[in-house]
């Protein structure tokens, strides 16, 4: 195990806080890449040689460092590659890193969804689970040539090779992420779907806020719902258009949660994620003549200059609603 996948347990709008925390893992290692807001991959191949300790026994001194320095806990999984060790934050807990051996990885795998995989949406889990391929096993143990019958040649091999186990990803120090992600946690487990929606208003205004201050829009929006439990549901929608538009990304929230067909379920915490960036400028989009999406838009565009003068708390949560 060598890759690690951090996630600091920011509050939200916090992020101004995370370089101070990747200055942390650098005294680890160099081979960082930064997941922003709250998240970082650390490659320690080189550290577990150098103070001898493994992966784990490392992340324990960066857990305790965070704690000690900046009183942020984090979430912490570890893997031989990038998409194992992300793969493992899903099932870390406070105070425990979630470790993937390289001899386990079969075993890790085994009776995971298919959505379970970085990437996987519901169009592409939709169309395996149509042919009973619903869980990672059951791909991996799928014939290369069905699976790029069903999704095409480089899709279906890449997906058999990351259910087999195959992590061809590395850690890529100063790169350019290609998403933004935002996580709205409860203080205690919520059933109120009220209160779900609420928070996925506030989610889909931070993120909109932040795309714009980029210059970005987005071409994909993932929603994770995580349970009292600790397991989570994970869905992706790609939009109509690339946006940043507040509006949008909230109705695509809005929907993918909606289809969850939620039941009094207890929920610990929402995210989400606009994957698939882009600058704004290239950008093509449809021509509208509706004078209230007009006039949200240029709401927002007032809403950004009171953010960038006064701070982010400057606009009311759900006043860019559409």
């Amino acid at each position: 195990m060598t890759i690690l996948c951090v996630r600091f347990q920011l509050p939200p709008m916090h992020e101004a806080a995370l370089p101070g925390l990747l200055g942390l893992l650098e005294e680890f290692t160099p081979v960082i890449e930064a997941l922003p807001p709250d998240g970082a991959l650390a490659d320690l191949r080189g550290a577990e040689r150098y103070f001898g300790r493994d992966a784990v026994e490392l992340a324990s001194v960066i857990r305790v460092r965070a704690l000690a320095r900046y009183g942020v806990d984090c979430l912490i999984g570890a893997g031989p590659g990038p998409m194992l060790a992300r793969m493992a934050l899903y099932d870390a807990r406070p105070g425990v890193t979630c470790a993937v051996p390289e001899d386990a990885v079969t075993e890790f795998l085994a009776g995971k969804p298919v959505t379970a995989l970085p990437g996987v949406g519901t169009a592409t889990a939709r169309t395996l689970g149509e042919y009973g391929l619903d869980t990672l096993d059951r791909v991996a143990a799928a014939p290369l040539s069905t699976l790029q019958r069903l999704l095409g040649a480089k899709t279906g091999r890449e997906l058999h090779e990351r259910a087999n186990g195959v992590d061809r990803g590395r850690v890529v120090p100063g790169a350019v992420s290609r998403s933004l992600a935002t996580e709205r946690p409860f203080e205690r487990d919520e059933l109120d779907p009220d209160r779900h929606r609420r928070a996925l208003l506030s989610a889909g205004e931070e993120l909109g806020a932040r795309l714009r201050a980029l210059d970005k829009v987005c071409r994909t929006l993932t929603l994770t719902v995580r349970y009292a439990d600790r397991s989570a549901t994970v869905r992706s929608r790609t939009l109509p258009e690339p946006t940043a538009h507040t509006a949008a990304l909230t109705r695509a929230a809005y929907g993918m949660y909606e289809a969850l067909g939620l039941q009094r379920a207890r929920v610990r915490a929402l995210a989400l994620r606009a994957e698939g960036l882009d600058s704004a400028e290239q950008a093509s989009y449809q021509l509208t003549f509706d004078p209230v999406d007009e006039k949200v838009r240029r709401i927002e565009e007032v809403a950004d200059r009171a953010r960038a003068r006064f701070g982010p708390r400057a606009v009311i949560p759900g006043t860019l609603a559409a």
